[in-house]
């Protein structure tokens, strides 16, 4: 049975190879099922290609406006409020759209992201 307790946030930002800022609130043995983490993409920058392996992934935009490319659907712009739901293998990358602001977004996986379930998906590119 597992008990209540508070998850306090694990690390300060990071920027990672696939070209944005991450800050992991929450991946923790305590709760296998899901991670979050707050991304953060700047001003005019796009995500690496790149898919997850035995993992679904969601985007709870949060501020600015980007648009999302994911396999099987066409570009679409996001916003405020919006969820993007991405299903485990599917490629995909974001494009901060806005030349001024910061796109910030939650990304839930679950299960909880593991990084060996990271695969890029650039040409050329060696996971």
């Amino acid at each position: 049975m597992r008990l209540p307790r508070v998850l306090r946030r694990q690390a300060g930002e990071v920027l990672i190879r696939e070209g944005c800022y991450i800050s992991e609130l929450s991946n923790s043995e305590a709760d296998p099922g899901l991670s979050i983490a707050q991304a953060r993409v700047p001003p005019g920058a796009t995500t690496e290609w790149h898919y997850l392996s035995a993992t679904d992934e969601r985007y709870l935009i949060l501020e600015g406006e980007g648009v999302v490319e994911i396999e099987g659907l066409q570009p679409t712009t996001v916003r405020h409020g919006d969820v993007v739901l991405i299903p485990a293998g599917s490629r995909q990358r974001i494009t901060n759209s806005s030349r001024r602001a910061d796109l910030l977004f939650l990304a839930l996986c679950t299960p909880a992201f593991r990084h060996e379930n990271y695969c890029s998906a650039e040409a050329g590119a060696t996971s």
